[in-house]
């Protein structure tokens, strides 16, 4: 099964990081946030992956064209630059990457389109390329196929942004609870398709819109239910707090 990861978005809200590298490139404990998820994904037998660039897409070709001197050292000719020899193997050495810049300005529905082309029809995972999650791709994966429906979307019960306030009838403060659970599930994407996804698909689509709501008017949209640990990385702050969990002991670290 292939992995498409979307990656080309603007990352305005973390526009500390995001001026100078696409906000998959963001690193936690010193590796792109974008690697993390694929360790997670490739931790549980899913090793091949087409990630949908746009923004600075130069900044990820450059990364996994030139992974094994990132990662290794190496011996290099300087009479010949092609004559390198690296030493020692990394852990990616089984992962496949497939680059496809489907462009700066693309919805992420369109990314999903554009790059049809890279799968055989199959299904197939999708996921945000700034979110890390600790998901349990089997049960994903055994929940999507016994509704046998077209989607599935992962979601969580996210924790509250700000503390709560319980007060009595008569308007006295009882009790604060910080940032507590909410009872709504939300979308945190790693989504099962079936291929049948491209008959939804254009090229300007927003995966989230039209896609999304008609797959659900039709009753072929599944929920799986992720209890475990989810973290965005939409703001400068959250890249922070994943840092300080990475030193922590990232929760997410299942290789």
């Amino acid at each position: 099964m292939k992995a498409v990861l979307l990656a080309g978005g603007l990352g305005t809200r973390m526009r500390e990081e995001t001026e100078f590298r696409p906000k998959p490139m963001v690193e936690v404990g010193g590796r792109p946030v974008l690697w993390h998820i694929m360790k997670v994904l490739g931790s549980q037998g899913i090793t091949d992956f087409i990630i949908c660039t746009g923004y600075k897409s130069e900044m990820i070709k450059d990364y996994f064209l030139n992974y094994s001197s990132f990662n290794l050292d190496f011996t290099v000719g300087l009479g010949n630059s092609k004559d390198v020899v690296f030493h020692g193997q990394h852990q990616e050495s089984n992962w496949n990457v497939t680059v496809a810049d489907t462009g700066p300005e693309t919805n992420t529905g369109g990314r999903i389109k554009k790059i049809e082309k890279h799968l055989s029809g199959e299904p197939f995972l999708c996921t945000y390329g700034d979110g890390i999650a600790n998901i349990n791709l089997k049960q994903l994966l055994d929940t999507h196929q016994t509704r046998g429906k077209i989607a599935t979307i992962t979601c969580v019960q996210p924790t509250s942004r700000f503390g709560v306030v319980d007060t009595d009838k008569e308007g006295l403060v009882k009790a604060f609870r910080e940032k507590p659970q909410v009872q709504d599930w939300i979308n945190i994407g790693y989504f099962m398709f079936e291929n049948e996804i491209f008959n939804f698909l254009e090229e300007d689509s927003i995966l989230e819109d039209e896609p999304l709501h008609e797959l659900s008017r039709l009753g072929q949209l599944g929920q799986y239910k992720h209890e475990g640990f989810w973290q965005p990385m939409d703001t400068y702050r959250e890249s922070q707090i994943l840092n300080q969990m990475w030193s922590a002991g990232a929760p997410w670290k299942m290789w």
